[in-house]
């Protein structure tokens, strides 16, 4: 099929119009594939439209366009997040403030038009029903925080540390594996200011901003309050950039360290509309990192790895990537870790543009000793968004830091 064609059968998509309730009416030009395809999108309806006028337009090769057109799509053409950040093939121009307004409406069409069938993997045994959720008070250098914590399992203690801006719900899909809770007690926070966590008792309601220090003040505070002895800490993205950091800086408090998505130096992460009064942050954000995932990753759990971005509090994403994109150095922390005391494992997926394979290897470069798995067909979120083709790489990392 065309690019036409494809934008055609997206075109009465029910979701569409979710996502672009009361956008201004916006033109839309495709070039390069062809003849000029112009659309037009105002208020959740897309339309060809001949008098469309050019708000935004995407300009590329037809070679290029081809490559979308595959299925699947390569790494970096399978969203339209993706090509506007990490793409060169591609130029998109525009207003960046309309293009914010639209980006949900822009990442959904996108989604339709590089639409491939799920990378297919071995069935999980799960019951939700073995997971509990509880609140922990903990001590906290800013006051106490009541911290909220999915748990489920026996044995070893396994700690999940969620990604920028979202919750501990990432890892209901490991929460809920039965043959995993047989091995591990496996706890799953949402940290202060995150889904469930209210921020702590002294917070004053200035900006929120996330550094190195703060988080690492508590998630060492969670192990020693609540937990009480070792962890195996298994971070995706933010969290993995903190599971390096536990490892080369409070290795008494961790056994092993799992990294899912770890960045060397997180690139295209940082938007200003992520927290902007003129943009819907619960519809630009979840359309943001939907375009890190995976198109062969099943689009229903896609939708729900995208549903908890739509709940964040305001500033929280982008106060979170202060650390996660502008602080942390995987280069300077790797350098610190001693992989023969703290086992570590890097897990990184080929549709992570944020935190690449080439990064992954980076990293195990300047760890001897560390395990790098790079998984094919999975995207950022490869704990949530297909948690039963993730599950192999989490059992191999579980063997080796564990062993």
């Amino acid at each position: 099929m065309s690019l036409k064609e494809r934008l055609a059968a997206a075109l009465g998509d029910a979701e569409l119009r979710r996502l672009g309730s009361g956008l201004t009416r916006t033109g839309l030009h495709l070039r390069g594939a062809g003849a000029e395809i112009r659309l037009r999108l105002e208020n959740g309806v897309a339309a060809f439209d001949p008098d469309a006028p050019g708000d935004i337009v995407i300009q590329a090769a037809a070679a290029d366009w081809g490559r979308v057109l595959e299925t699947p799509p390569p790494p970096r053409f399978q969203a339209f997040t993706a090509l506007a950040i990490t793409n060169e093939a591609f130029v998109i121009e525009g207003a960046p403030e309309r293009i914010a307004q639209a980006r949900a409406m822009l990442e959904r069409l996108f989604e339709i038009v590089c639409a491939s069938p799920a990378m297919p993997a071995a069935n999980v045994a799960r019951d939700m029903r073995q997971i509990t959720g509880h609140y922990w008070p903990v001590g906290l250098e800013e006051g106490l925080c009541d911290v909220f914590v999915e748990e489920a399992g026996h044995g070893r203690p396994l700690l999940f540390l969620h990604t920028a801006g979202a919750d501990g719900r990432q890892f209901l899909g490991q929460l809920a594996d039965t043959e995993l809770a047989a091995r591990y007690r496996m706890l799953a926070p949402d940290m202060p200011f995150h889904g469930r966590s209210l921020p702590p008792s002294g917070w004053q309601g200035e900006p929120y901003q996330l550094t190195g220090e703060r988080y690492l003040g508590w998630c060492s505070a969670i192990i020693e309050q609540a937990v009480g002895e070792k962890v195996i800490v298994a971070g995706g993205s933010m969290g993995a950039a903190m599971a390096l950091l536990l490892a080369a800086e409070r290795p008494d408090l961790v056994a092993g360290v799992i990294a899912i998505e770890p960045p060397f130096r997180s690139k295209g992460r940082r938007n200003p509309f992520q927290h902007h009064v003129a943009v819907h942050a619960g519809l630009h954000n979840p359309a943001f990192v939907r375009g890190l995932m995976s198109p062969t990753s099943p689009l229903d759990q896609r939708r729900r790895a995208a549903w908890i971005y739509s709940q964040g509090a305001p500033q929280v994403y982008t106060g979170d990537l202060a650390f996660y994109s502008d602080e942390f150095d995987g280069g300077d922390v790797a350098l610190r870790i001693d992989a023969s005391r703290t086992p570590v494992a890097l897990l990184s997926g080929t549709y992570d543009y944020s935190a690449t394979p080439e990064d992954g290897k980076k990293l195990a470069a300047l760890i001897p000793g560390a395990l790098l798995r790079v998984m094919d067909g999975l995207g950022h979120f490869p704990m949530c968004e297909h948690p039963d083709l993730f599950r192999p790489h989490l059992v191999a990392a579980l063997e080796h830091v564990g062993s």
